[in-house]
């Protein structure tokens, strides 16, 4: 199951409000939701956010994504919260480009054989000669 955090909309019309929550991608904007970890309301001024950080944490170890609007939003709130996801998406590229290379280097050395399939084709059925149709005689 794929998780994301994400705004998800409340209140009525030109008052809105938003919950911070983690959800399956599959669901809808407004649909089901596993956890609320915050909410948002633009119409304040002042303090217009409130999030759970350590829920939030968890969610983002377990795997959940961001969305961008969710990922602005904790990063007004919450910004170590977003240099930790930042760091952690760094060492996952750094790690992959290390693999790549040592693998680059594996293919300069060693020339790999391509590997032969163990599946044997059937032997193809010899057809019967077809009989010649007796040539048209011109009268």
């Amino acid at each position: 199951m794929a998780l994301k955090i994400r705004l998800r909309k409340q209140g009525r019309t030109n008052a809105q409000t938003f919950r911070l929550v983690v959800t399956d991608i599959r669901n809808p904007r407004d649909g089901k939701y596993l956890e609320m970890l915050g909410s948002y309301n633009p119409a304040q001024k002042d303090n217009n956010f409130k999030i759970n950080e350590e829920r939030l944490n968890f969610w983002i170890s377990q795997g959940a994504v961001l969305s961008d609007n969710a990922q602005k939003l904790v990063a007004k709130a919450l910004p170590e919260a977003i240099k930790l996801v930042t760091s952690r998406e760094h060492a996952k590229r750094t790690k992959l480009a290390a693999k790549r290379r040592i693998l680059k280097k594996a293919d300069g050395k060693v020339a790999v054989a391509p590997k032969k399939s163990t599946v044997k084709a059937a032997p193809k059925k010899k057809s019967a000669p077809k009989k010649v149709a007796a040539e048209k005689v011109e009268g």
